[in-house]
């Protein structure tokens, strides 16, 4: 059974509703990915992506903005092959497309966990996947942003920033 803790995080740090509605939908992806991970850190200001595929769904409704799912490698290939039920040791098209359907997994948990609150949305987009590193996103100002780091219980995985796994969202109410 998959858990992500999350007893470091307070009120003050982050929006409450959007880091449960995070955490939660992770939990539940990584399920799916016989997987799980503990909750490492929260930030409400951006920062870099460590990992180097970048998956992105754009969301709409009350709110509008996006949410990323950035993943390392080593992680992509873990829960990928979790959820396919296979394995995985290099970068490939089912990878990628895993990686994809990762994000489309965790943006519809995350939708509805944010369901009936001031952040509920009710559409998301088709999910892209950036791979590669040294990109950054920028925000414009006024978003509410929350970015939750997860640290993937791989245990092929020596390095912590090859079991890495970052849930961004990122939205400004209409």
């Amino acid at each position: 059974m998959s858990t992500v803790a999350t007893d470091v995080v307070t009120d003050q740090i982050a929006d409450p509703i959007l880091l449960n509605a995070i955490t939660h939908a992770v939990e539940s992806c990584l399920a799916m990915c016989d997987g799980s991970a503990k909750c490492v850190g929260v930030s409400n200001i951006p920062t870099s992506d460590h990992g180097n595929i970048t998956g992105m769904i754009g969301v709409h409704g009350d709110v509008s903005g996006f949410i990323t799912v950035n993943l390392a490698e080593a992680v992509a290939f873990s829960a990928v092959g979790g959820l396919l039920q296979d394995h995985f040791d290099k970068l490939n098209t089912q990878v990628i497309d895993g990686a994809g359907e990762m994000t489309n997994i965790i943006a519809g948990g995350i939708k509805n966990g944010l369901s009936g609150t001031k952040w509920g949305f009710g559409n998301v987009t088709v999910p892209s996947v950036i791979v590669g590193q040294n990109y950054q996103i920028a925000y414009a100002g006024g978003l509410q942003y929350l970015s939750v780091s997860f640290e993937h219980d791989n245990d092929q995985a020596i390095m912590l920033d090859d079991r890495l796994i970052k849930v961004a969202i990122s939205m400004i109410r209409l």
